[in-house]
């Protein structure tokens, strides 16, 4: 009988094919992705549907496998939004491979519901992925690549999966093969991607090789083969083997991590906001002084609340009167006192 992971480990195994052009990349996201749920269940809005707990978790082991390649310090944030009743789904993945990830919903989600019927009912919906550099130079902005929810003959796509190859393709011209599946226990993803081969143009700025590699093509079939419930209950290596056992891989260093709330031991994947009182601060900061006057006028505190993490920040009208002083406007004394 096959070994199972523990449930509060999550891991990141990255690999690349002895003499092919072609890399790749597995992740188990465990206990990182029950502290998400967890999170979220305590919220007064309650737990996602299943549908969108499905979506966001395929979402958050995308943005771990794509962050994992590109080796950019800074966030690689994956957007999915639309018209349907869920208006928009984040997940965001720092290099420190912490991640988190959110969904704003409008309406009611239909039991089931694929792609289309979340976020893209009248084929309008969007895929944007965006690199935010941790520490911009001067004038430099964060790099988006935005396509359709829909394929070239504009016929919705229905699986994540198949948007993001989409995209690769698209946007940056690699041959990428992606499976992706998540449950309430945990989200998982194997990535496969093309490298240029010696001598050739980098495979990033030319459509000549697209789709004509065997070796690419061969593993991409083989990978497509793992079934949910392996890719979800089996340890990596397992998966590698059982996938790839006739070819020779040669594996970086594994990154693993175990979570209990805020904790966090090891190298791997983990739950982590970026949400900070400085921020939220700066955000109230540049509503302005007349709406944070307008807001303690008719409540006795402005609270806003992370919609990654849950945790709920106030500010009375003492503490809303600093931020302003600290920036040279201040609230009339009339405001601060009511």
């Amino acid at each position: 009988m096959a070994q199972t992971v523990p449930a509060q480990v999550s891991e990141l195994h990255r690999f690349l094919f002895e003499g092919l052009p072609v890399r790749g990349a597995i992740v188990r996201l465990t206990g990182s992705w029950q502290e998400v749920l967890l999170r979220r269940a305590a919220n007064t809005a309650g737990a996602y549907p299943q549908p969108v707990r499905q979506l966001l978790g395929e979402m958050a082991a995308a943005s771990m496998l794509m962050q994992s390649n590109i080796k950019f310090n800074g966030a690689l944030i994956l957007q999915i939004m639309g018209d349907g009743p869920v208006k928009l789904a984040v997940a965001e993945a720092q290099a420190s491979l912490g991640f988190r990830c959110t969904a704003t919903l409008v309406g009611q989600v239909p039991e089931g519901a694929k792609l289309s019927a979340m976020v893209n009912v009248h084929n309008e919906g969007r895929c944007a992925i965006t690199l935010d550099p941790r520490e911009r130079m001067p004038g430099q902005q964060a790099y988006q690549g935005i396509v359709p929810l829909f394929d070239d003959a504009r016929q919705p796509i229905e699986s994540l999966q198949e948007v993001l190859e989409h995209y690769m393709l698209q946007s940056e011209q690699l041959d990428t093969c992606l499976v992706l599946t998540a449950n309430d226990e945990a989200a998982a993803g194997i990535l496969i991607q093309r490298l240029p081969t010696e001598g050739e143009k980098n495979i990033g700025s030319t459509e000549e090789g697209i789709g004509k590699s065997e070796d690419f093509n061969r593993i991409s079939i083989l990978a497509r083969s793992i079934t949910p419930g392996e890719l979800l209950g089996l340890p990596s290596l397992e998966v590698l083997h059982r996938l790839f056992w006739e070819e020779k891989l040669l594996r970086h260093e594994p990154q693993q991590a175990t979570q209990a709330g805020d904790t966090v031991q090891g190298n791997g994947p983990h739950f982590a906001c970026t949400c900070s009182r400085e921020r939220v601060s700066g955000m109230i900061r540049s509503l302005g002084r007349e709406e944070a006057e307008s807001i303690l006028a008719e409540r006795a505190d402005i609270e806003v609340g992370c919609d990654f993490c849950g945790r709920q920040y106030r500010y009375d009208a003492v503490d809303a009167a600093q931020i302003f002083i600290a920036s040279g406007s201040q609230i009339p004394p009339s405001a601060a006192l009511q």
